[in-house]
C-alpha cells in the first residue's frame, strides 16, 4: 500500500503516519530525514545536496526525485510506503507521477487531512503549553509563516490530485482516533 499524506503544520499527520506504519507494516518517507542521511553517509547525492544547502539554496526537484526513486526502490518499502508532505510542488508530483510509472508502482490514495487555521493556531498552542519538549515550530508566529508556504506551494499539488480524481479529504478537526477510522476507512 503506497500512499500520499498531506496537510498543514500541525494537522496530525505525523500523529497518523505512526498508526498507519504499525497497523500496515510500511514505512514514511520524510525528504527533509533522507537529505540528512544521504549528507551524512557522503554519497555522491548527498555531497551534491550539501555543496547546495551550504550556499543555503533549496536543493533542486532532480535531487529530490533522484532520493525518493533510491529510497521506494529499497527493501523495506516492499509492503508500502507514505510520503509525508511530498510532493511539495506541481513539479514534483508530475516528475513523481513519472518516476513511478517508470518502477511500475502505483500511488493507491492521496489523502489530504482538511483542518480550520485558526483552531490549528489554538492546537498547537495548547500542545506548545502541555508538552515540556517543546518544538521548535509549536508558536503560532511560525505555524502562521509554514501555513502560508503551504498554501502557496502545496495548494496546487492538492489541486492537481483532486482533477485526477485521486484526492480524498478528511476532516482533520475531529478526534484523533475518528481521523484514523476515516483514514482507514478509505484505505
Amino acid at each position: 500500500m503506497n500512499f500520499i499524506l498531506f496537510g498543514p503544520p500541525g494537522a496530525g499527520k505525523g500523529t497518523q503516519a505512526k498508526m498507519l506504519i504499525d497497523k500496515f507494516d510500511i514505512v514514511q518517507i520524510s525528504t527533509g530525514d533522507m537529505l540528512r542521511d544521504e549528507v551524512k553517509s557522503q554519497s555522491d547525492l548527498g555531497k551534491s545536496a550539501k555543496s547546495i544547502m551550504d550556499r543555503g539554496d533549496l536543493v533542486s526537484d532532480n535531487i529530490i526525485i533522484a532520493m525518493i526513486k533510491k529510497r521506494i526502490q529499497m527493501s523495506d518499502c516492499n509492503n508500502g510506503f507514505i510520503l509525508d508532505g511530498f510532493p511539495r510542488t506541481l513539479n514534483q508530483a508530475v516528475e513523481l507521477d513519472g518516476l513511478l510509472e517508470d518502477l511500475k508502482i502505483k500511488i493507491d490514495n492521496v489523502i489530504q487531512i482538511e483542518v480550520d487555521e485558526n483552531l490549528l493556531l489554538e492546537r498547537i498552542n495548547k500542545r506548545a503549553l502541555e508538552n515540556e519538549s517543546i518544538r521548535n515550530d509549536d508558536n503560532s508566529a511560525i505555524l502562521k509563516n509554514r501555513i502560508i508556504v503551504y498554501k502557496k506551494d502545496t495548494m496546487p499539488v492538492i489541486d492537481y490530485y483532486k482533477n485526477l480524481k485521486k484526492l480524498n479529504t478528511i476532516n482533520g478537526m475531529q478526534s484523533i482516533e475518528k481521523v484514523s477510522q476515516d483514514i482507514l476507512n478509505i484505505l
